[in-house]
């Protein structure tokens, strides 16, 4: 299948840095999540394009956490974030924190008052707001924007004592009320938040803003190419005055900007997912339904594929929404050389081979992967009673069906031509079980050259045959019916389905993955599989609905 174009303006001006000597031949990226939630599909674009552009050139990535919010954070989500991004199979350089930073982003800011270039304010949120002005107005000064330098050091220094309380006072910025980019009108550069941090405990009262706080980090760490993504745009104006007028790196950063990762069907703010998990909507962070990096995961999909896609859909600067059957189909592409099939029947019909011999047991040779040949074979049990899948019988055929119904043969799979001769009821009208012949001259692998059938299906030995629990998924946000543009909760999501495998089946360990015949890609539950609980969720099923651009 073509593949499509890749594009990576990014790499063009690393390129163009390094034949330049503007690095020398450093390039030094670096992750920065913020640890309030965790990560979703699309910080799996950042992940594989800051780390996998740093192993190109040779250079180091850092993970960093953004932990200027203490009262958002948590360990747990510290912790599911590096597990993300080894599963995805990178390695930091260092680990580091922005609170590693804090005295020294203190330091900037005093020098920054000392320069004359940033102010105590004690205006009302809502006040800032208002004396902002509009994309269309100027904005109008504070009435503490004169203060002077001795004056705003020390009331500066009383914030960090803690001596006022929480949005009692900020520091600003001094810029621009005027400027057309809003970003650059006097923006607050440090708060006042009591509240304990998980890294430097209650040693700090006052918390740089993200704005502040992130130039700094990447100068200080040495990053060349500080990659963020395209709503960070109009901060960059920001960035690049925090390192001018702190003056402290002869060397500054970067910083480029790329289109995020939108996906149809799909949700991609931490906000929202936060809340589908706190409200019970979903089994949490990691329900197979969920994008982020944990549900994916759960869900079946393999690095291996995530890296596939983000390499297939490129770095572009402008946004735009890909499909999900692109993701779906890198997921499919990458298992279905990779894992075995098995016999699993959904919706099951009995199915009664009436002139096979009782109590007779035969061992048939079927492949484990049509794909693969490498896989070998495995010994699956067939006798007189059988399972068949619902959706493999219909009683009045549509024009074009060649399963099976009443008087119609067909071969099933790696056994007998089977004919079904007769449907039996129960009182109420519903199929009770198909009572059918079989050919014992057609044997798979025996060499029959006869008569030929255009269907065949799979079944499961009855007497052997292993119960399980099946979940199969659907998008887990659709579009609003009302006709609105923003999308909803799917709650017809899961589907949760009883059916039958063949034995082998009782091998299986929870991650395990498999192709259900003819159903799609399925694994056991990492979390809730066990002998008592065989539960498989579906990862994607075999039609791709992905059509490469021509």
């Amino acid at each position: 299948m073509p593949e499509m174009e890749k594009t990576n303006f990014i790499h063009n001006i690393i390129d163009h840095d390094l034949e330049t000597g503007k690095n020398g031949d450093r390039v030094y990226t670096r992750f920065p999540p913020e640890p309030n939630g965790y990560l979703h599909i699309g910080h799996a674009k950042s992940i594989c394009l800051n780390f996998s552009t740093a192993q190109k050139y040779g250079g180091k990535c850092n993970l960093r956490y953004d932990d200027t919010n203490p009262e958002k954070e948590d360990i747990e989500y510290i912790n599911s974030i590096e597990e993300d991004v080894r599963w995805l199979g990178f390695q930091w350089d260092k680990r580091l924190w922005a609170s590693d930073y804090f005295d020294i982003m203190y330091d900037c800011a005093v020098d920054l008052i000392k320069k004359g270039l940033a102010y105590v304010c004690e205006l009302t949120p809502e006040e800032i707001k208002e004396y902002r002005g509009t994309l269309k107005e100027p904005g109008k000064e504070s009435p503490y924007r004169n203060r002077s330098v001795e004056e705003n050091l020390k009331l500066f220094e009383e914030m960090k004592a803690g001596k006022y309380e929480d949005g009692q006072m900020v520091l600003r910025a001094k810029i621009d009320m005027a400027s057309p980019n809003i970003n650059m009108r006097d923006p607050i550069i440090y708060r006042i938040v009591h509240a304990e941090h998980h890294n430097t405990g209650d040693k700090w009262c006052i918390y740089p803003m993200y704005d502040f706080a992130h130039p700094i980090e990447d100068a200080v760490e040495g990053i060349t190419h500080s990659i963020c993504t395209l709503e960070f745009e109009d901060h960059r104006p920001l960035y690049d005055w925090v390192i001018e007028k702190v003056g402290r790196w002869p060397q500054p950063p970067q910083q480029i900007e790329f289109a995020r990762l939108n996906l149809t069907n799909t949700v991609m703010s931490k906000r929202y997912l936060k809340k589908l998990v706190d409200d019970g909507v979903v089994e949490g962070w990691d329900d197979p339904r969920m994008p982020t990096i944990a549900g994916i995961r759960r869900r079946g999909y393999t690095p291996e594929a995530v890296r596939d896609f983000c390499e297939r859909i490129g770095v572009a600067k402008a946004n735009s929404t890909v499909e999900m059957s692109l993701l779906e189909h890198c997921v499919r592409e990458d298992l279905k050389t990779r894992v075995p099939s098995r016999n699993v029947v959904e919706k099951p019909i009995k199915v009664i081979i009436t002139n096979y011999p009782e109590g007779q047991t035969e061992m048939m040779e079927i492949e484990n992967s049509k794909e693969v040949p490498e896989m070998g074979t495995r010994q699956v049990p067939f006798s007189r009673e059988l399972w068949v899948d619902g959706d493999d019988f219909m009683e009045v055929p549509e024009k074009k069906y060649f399963r099976l119904f009443p008087g119609n043969e067909v071969r099933f799979k790696g056994a007998y031509f089977i004919t079904c001769q007769e449907v039996v009821k129960n009182d109420d009208g519903s199929i009770k079980e198909l009572h059918c012949t079989y050919d014992p001259e057609t044997r798979s692998g025996s060499g029959f050259e006869g008569r030929k059938v255009k269907g065949t299906i799979h079944w499961v030995d009855a007497a052997t045959a292993v119960p399980i629990k099946i979940r199969n998924y659907g998008h887990l946000m659709i579009d609003d019916p009302e006709g609105g543009d923003k999308m909803i909760f799917n709650e017809n999501s899961m589907e949760v389905i009883d059916a039958y495998a063949e034995p082998a089946i009782k091998d299986a360990k929870a991650g395990e993955r498999f192709q259900f015949f003819r159903h799609g890609y399925y694994i056991a539950d990492a979390k809730l599989y066990s002998d008592e609980n065989r539960i498989f969720n579906r990862i994607v099923d075999l039609k791709s609905g992905w059509k490469p651009a021509k």
